[in-house]
Protein backbone atom coordinates (compact mmCIF):
# COMPACT_ATOMS: atom_id res chain seq x y z
CA UNK A 1 0.00 0.00 0.00
CA UNK A 2 1.24 3.45 -0.84
CA UNK A 3 0.35 4.68 2.68
CA UNK A 4 2.85 2.27 4.19
CA UNK A 5 6.53 2.39 3.33
CA UNK A 6 6.60 -1.41 3.11
CA UNK A 7 9.86 -1.59 1.13
CA UNK A 8 11.83 0.56 3.56
CA UNK A 9 10.26 -1.30 6.46
CA UNK A 10 11.29 -4.65 4.96
CA UNK A 11 14.85 -3.43 4.32
CA UNK A 12 15.10 -2.15 7.89
CA UNK A 13 14.03 -5.59 9.16
CA UNK A 14 15.45 -8.01 6.56
CA UNK A 15 14.71 -11.12 8.64
CA UNK A 16 11.00 -10.27 9.01
CA UNK A 17 8.89 -12.98 7.38
CA UNK A 18 5.69 -12.50 5.40
CA UNK A 19 3.82 -14.31 8.16
CA UNK A 20 5.22 -11.97 10.81
CA UNK A 21 4.32 -8.91 8.75
CA UNK A 22 0.75 -10.10 8.32
CA UNK A 23 0.71 -10.67 12.06
CA UNK A 24 1.38 -6.94 12.44
CA UNK A 25 -1.53 -6.21 10.10
CA UNK A 26 -3.72 -8.50 12.21
CA UNK A 27 -2.75 -6.53 15.29
CA UNK A 28 -3.73 -3.33 13.50
CA UNK A 29 -7.12 -4.81 12.59
CA UNK A 30 -7.67 -5.76 16.24
CA UNK A 31 -6.76 -2.29 17.56
CA UNK A 32 -8.30 -0.08 14.85
CA UNK A 33 -11.93 -0.32 16.13
CA UNK A 34 -10.79 1.02 19.52
CA UNK A 35 -8.99 3.89 17.78
CA UNK A 36 -12.10 4.65 15.72
CA UNK A 37 -14.21 4.73 18.87
CA UNK A 38 -11.66 7.06 20.45
CA UNK A 39 -11.85 9.41 17.45
CA UNK A 40 -15.64 9.45 17.78
CA UNK A 41 -15.31 10.31 21.46
CA UNK A 42 -12.95 13.18 20.79
CA UNK A 43 -15.16 14.41 17.96
CA UNK A 44 -18.09 14.56 20.40
CA UNK A 45 -15.80 16.16 23.00
CA UNK A 46 -16.12 13.09 25.20
CA UNK A 47 -12.47 12.10 25.10
CA UNK A 48 -11.04 10.47 28.21
CA UNK A 49 -7.89 8.73 29.45
CA UNK A 50 -8.85 5.38 27.86
CA UNK A 51 -9.46 7.05 24.49
CA UNK A 52 -6.05 8.72 24.76
CA UNK A 53 -4.41 5.37 25.51
CA UNK A 54 -6.07 3.84 22.44
CA UNK A 55 -4.65 6.56 20.20
CA UNK A 56 -1.22 6.18 21.83
CA UNK A 57 -1.30 2.44 21.09
CA UNK A 58 -2.28 3.11 17.49
CA UNK A 59 0.56 5.61 17.05
CA UNK A 60 3.05 3.01 18.27
CA UNK A 61 1.61 0.35 15.95
CA UNK A 62 1.56 2.63 12.88
CA UNK A 63 5.22 3.43 13.45
CA UNK A 64 5.91 -0.31 13.64
CA UNK A 65 4.10 -0.82 10.34
CA UNK A 66 6.31 1.73 8.58
CA UNK A 67 3.27 3.97 8.16
CA UNK A 68 3.53 7.74 8.72
CA UNK A 69 -0.10 8.38 7.88
CA UNK A 70 -2.29 9.73 10.73
CA UNK A 71 0.55 9.90 13.27
CA UNK A 72 0.81 13.69 13.17
CA UNK A 73 -2.99 14.03 13.40
CA UNK A 74 -3.20 11.64 16.37
CA UNK A 75 -0.45 13.56 18.14
CA UNK A 76 -2.34 16.79 17.47
CA UNK A 77 -5.47 15.38 19.10
CA UNK A 78 -3.56 14.22 22.16
CA UNK A 79 -1.60 17.48 22.44
CA UNK A 80 -4.80 19.53 22.23
CA UNK A 81 -6.59 17.36 24.81
CA UNK A 82 -3.80 16.38 27.21
CA UNK A 83 -1.52 19.38 26.76
CA UNK A 84 -3.76 22.43 26.59
CA UNK A 85 -7.17 21.00 27.45
CA UNK A 86 -8.55 22.40 24.21
CA UNK A 87 -11.53 20.10 23.64
CA UNK A 88 -12.74 22.03 20.62
CA UNK A 89 -9.41 21.72 18.80
CA UNK A 90 -9.08 18.04 19.68
CA UNK A 91 -12.62 17.47 18.35
CA UNK A 92 -11.84 19.34 15.14
CA UNK A 93 -8.74 17.22 14.48
CA UNK A 94 -10.66 14.01 15.23
CA UNK A 95 -13.56 14.93 12.94
CA UNK A 96 -11.11 15.78 10.16
CA UNK A 97 -9.48 12.35 10.02
CA UNK A 98 -12.08 9.90 11.31
CA UNK A 99 -13.51 9.00 7.89
CA UNK A 100 -10.04 8.73 6.32
CA UNK A 101 -8.86 6.45 9.11
CA UNK A 102 -11.96 4.29 8.70
CA UNK A 103 -11.23 3.95 4.95
CA UNK A 104 -7.61 3.09 5.74
CA UNK A 105 -8.77 0.43 8.22
CA UNK A 106 -10.92 -1.30 5.61
CA UNK A 107 -8.10 -1.20 3.05
CA UNK A 108 -5.87 -2.99 5.56
CA UNK A 109 -8.66 -5.53 6.07
CA UNK A 110 -8.61 -5.97 2.29
CA UNK A 111 -4.99 -7.10 2.49
CA UNK A 112 -6.10 -10.04 4.59
CA UNK A 113 -8.27 -13.01 3.79
CA UNK A 114 -9.57 -16.04 5.67
CA UNK A 115 -9.03 -19.60 4.55
CA UNK A 116 -11.54 -22.37 5.25
CA UNK A 117 -10.05 -23.07 8.65
CA UNK A 118 -10.34 -19.42 9.62
CA UNK A 119 -6.58 -18.86 9.74
CA UNK A 120 -5.30 -15.55 8.43
CA UNK A 121 -3.26 -15.82 5.25
CA UNK A 122 -1.53 -13.29 3.01
CA UNK A 123 -3.56 -12.15 0.01
CA UNK A 124 -2.10 -13.64 -3.15
CA UNK A 125 -0.74 -11.14 -5.67
CA UNK A 126 -1.77 -12.28 -9.14
CA UNK A 127 -0.34 -15.72 -9.77
CA UNK A 128 2.09 -15.42 -6.87
CA UNK A 129 1.68 -18.01 -4.15
CA UNK A 130 4.59 -17.12 -1.94
CA UNK A 131 5.24 -18.95 1.28
CA UNK A 132 4.77 -17.44 4.72
CA UNK A 133 8.37 -18.48 5.43
CA UNK A 134 9.70 -16.04 2.84
CA UNK A 135 11.14 -12.84 4.23
CA UNK A 136 9.36 -9.65 3.23
CA UNK A 137 12.40 -8.65 1.15
CA UNK A 138 12.23 -11.95 -0.78
CA UNK A 139 8.45 -11.69 -1.23
CA UNK A 140 8.65 -8.12 -2.56
CA UNK A 141 11.35 -9.18 -5.04
CA UNK A 142 9.23 -12.13 -6.21
CA UNK A 143 6.12 -9.99 -6.61
CA UNK A 144 8.08 -7.35 -8.55
CA UNK A 145 9.43 -10.01 -10.91
CA UNK A 146 5.96 -11.47 -11.49
CA UNK A 147 4.43 -8.04 -12.06
CA UNK A 148 7.19 -6.70 -14.31
CA UNK A 149 5.26 -7.49 -17.48
CA UNK A 150 2.09 -5.96 -16.09
CA UNK A 151 3.55 -2.44 -15.95
CA UNK A 152 1.85 -0.03 -18.37
CA UNK A 153 3.79 0.47 -21.60
CA UNK A 154 4.66 3.99 -22.77
CA UNK A 155 5.95 4.64 -26.28
CA UNK A 156 8.04 7.82 -26.30
CA UNK A 157 8.97 9.24 -29.69
CA UNK A 158 11.43 12.14 -29.94
CA UNK A 159 14.33 12.87 -32.27
CA UNK A 160 16.46 13.88 -29.26
CA UNK A 161 18.18 10.92 -27.54
CA UNK A 162 18.83 13.20 -24.55
CA UNK A 163 15.10 13.82 -24.06
CA UNK A 164 14.32 10.12 -24.45
CA UNK A 165 16.99 9.23 -21.88
CA UNK A 166 15.41 11.69 -19.45
CA UNK A 167 11.94 10.25 -20.06
CA UNK A 168 13.21 6.71 -19.51
CA UNK A 169 15.08 7.65 -16.33
CA UNK A 170 12.06 9.43 -14.84
CA UNK A 171 9.38 6.90 -15.75
CA UNK A 172 11.06 3.49 -15.89
CA UNK A 173 10.51 2.75 -12.21
CA UNK A 174 6.73 2.65 -12.62
CA UNK A 175 6.32 1.94 -16.33
CA UNK A 176 7.83 0.03 -19.20
CA UNK A 177 9.22 2.73 -21.50
CA UNK A 178 9.88 2.06 -25.17
CA UNK A 179 11.78 4.84 -26.95
CA UNK A 180 11.95 5.67 -30.63
CA UNK A 181 14.06 8.38 -32.30
CA UNK A 182 12.66 7.91 -35.81
CA UNK A 183 8.86 8.36 -36.01
CA UNK A 184 8.82 6.63 -39.39
CA UNK A 185 9.42 3.34 -37.55
CA UNK A 186 6.20 3.57 -35.57
CA UNK A 187 4.35 0.99 -37.68
CA UNK A 188 7.07 -1.59 -37.03
CA UNK A 189 6.64 -1.02 -33.31
CA UNK A 190 2.82 -1.06 -33.28
CA UNK A 191 2.76 -4.35 -35.15
CA UNK A 192 4.56 -5.94 -32.19
CA UNK A 193 3.61 -3.82 -29.18
CA UNK A 194 0.43 -2.26 -27.74
CA UNK A 195 1.37 0.88 -25.77
CA UNK A 196 -0.92 2.19 -23.04
CA UNK A 197 0.13 5.80 -23.74
CA UNK A 198 2.00 7.69 -26.44
CA UNK A 199 4.42 10.50 -25.56
CA UNK A 200 5.14 12.37 -28.80
CA UNK A 201 7.50 15.18 -29.64
CA UNK A 202 5.57 17.90 -31.44
CA UNK A 203 8.35 18.89 -33.88
CA UNK A 204 10.51 16.25 -35.57
CA UNK A 205 12.20 16.46 -38.99
CA UNK A 206 10.88 13.19 -40.45
CA UNK A 207 7.31 13.41 -39.16
CA UNK A 208 5.80 15.72 -36.56
CA UNK A 209 3.48 14.80 -33.73
CA UNK A 210 0.38 15.97 -35.57
CA UNK A 211 1.16 13.67 -38.50
CA UNK A 212 1.62 10.72 -36.15
CA UNK A 213 -1.88 11.02 -34.69
CA UNK A 214 -3.79 9.55 -37.67
CA UNK A 215 -1.20 6.77 -37.94
CA UNK A 216 -1.81 5.83 -34.29
CA UNK A 217 -5.59 6.14 -34.55
CA UNK A 218 -5.49 3.93 -37.62
CA UNK A 219 -4.92 0.95 -35.33
CA UNK A 220 -8.11 -0.43 -33.78
CA UNK A 221 -6.34 -0.94 -30.46
CA UNK A 222 -5.43 2.76 -30.31
CA UNK A 223 -8.65 4.58 -31.17
CA UNK A 224 -8.74 5.93 -27.60
CA UNK A 225 -5.19 5.41 -26.31
CA UNK A 226 -4.00 8.59 -24.53
CA UNK A 227 -1.58 10.78 -26.45
CA UNK A 228 0.53 13.42 -24.68
CA UNK A 229 2.66 15.93 -26.59
CA UNK A 230 6.18 16.97 -25.68
CA UNK A 231 6.74 20.44 -27.09
CA UNK A 232 8.89 23.52 -26.76
CA UNK A 233 6.17 25.41 -28.60
CA UNK A 234 3.34 25.58 -26.11
CA UNK A 235 1.50 28.37 -27.88
CA UNK A 236 -2.27 28.59 -27.64
CA UNK A 237 -2.76 27.77 -31.35
CA UNK A 238 -0.62 24.62 -31.15
CA UNK A 239 -2.32 23.44 -27.99
CA UNK A 240 -5.81 24.04 -29.39
CA UNK A 241 -4.99 22.19 -32.61
CA UNK A 242 -3.52 19.23 -30.70
CA UNK A 243 -6.51 18.95 -28.39
CA UNK A 244 -8.87 19.11 -31.36
CA UNK A 245 -7.12 16.08 -32.83
CA UNK A 246 -7.59 14.08 -29.65
CA UNK A 247 -4.36 14.79 -27.77
CA UNK A 248 -5.08 14.55 -24.05
CA UNK A 249 -2.40 16.89 -22.76
CA UNK A 250 0.97 18.50 -23.45
CA UNK A 251 4.24 19.02 -21.59
CA UNK A 252 6.51 21.95 -22.39
CA UNK A 253 10.25 21.22 -22.64
CA UNK A 254 12.37 21.46 -20.60
CA UNK A 255 10.20 19.71 -18.01
CA UNK A 256 10.61 18.73 -14.38
CA UNK A 257 10.50 15.07 -13.37
CA UNK A 258 7.49 15.57 -11.11
CA UNK A 259 5.59 17.34 -13.93
CA UNK A 260 6.16 14.43 -16.29
CA UNK A 261 5.13 11.84 -13.71
CA UNK A 262 2.03 13.85 -12.78
CA UNK A 263 0.87 14.25 -16.38
CA UNK A 264 1.44 10.60 -17.26
CA UNK A 265 -0.22 9.45 -14.04
CA UNK A 266 -3.41 11.28 -14.98
CA UNK A 267 -3.98 9.07 -18.01
CA UNK A 268 -2.69 5.65 -16.90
Amino acid sequence: MKDMDVRSFAKAKPSLSVNEYYGILSEFIDLAPDALRALGQFERREGNRDASKNLDSMIELLEGMGCKKFIVEFHSILDAYMGSGNWRLAGTHAAGIKDDFNDFYWRIVGLKKKNKSGVDEPVQHGAAAYSDELTMVEAIKQIDEENADSKPLILAIDDSPVILQSVWTILSNGYKVLTLTNPLDIDKVLQRQTPDLFLLDYQMPEMNGFELIPVIRGYDAHKETPIVFLTSEGTFDNVTAALALGVRDYIVKPFKAETLREKIGKYI
